[in-house]
């Protein structure tokens, strides 16, 4: 907890949207970078 912080301070705020969107870039991105590395016909033949 922050002192003398509010939770409509601009900053705070900003700061927020900032970290909430690079986790939820990351959860899209790091996932969609792996598949993109895999053989089609061999990830078919594997299941």
């Amino acid at each position: 907890m922050l002192v003398a912080v509010k939770p409509t301070d601009p900053a705070t705020f900003l700061s927020k949207v900032a970290v909430f969107f690079a986790i939820a870039a990351a959860a899209c991105w790091i996932p969609a970078f792996r598949a993109s590395h895999l053989d089609p016909i061999v990830a078919r033949r594997q299941k």
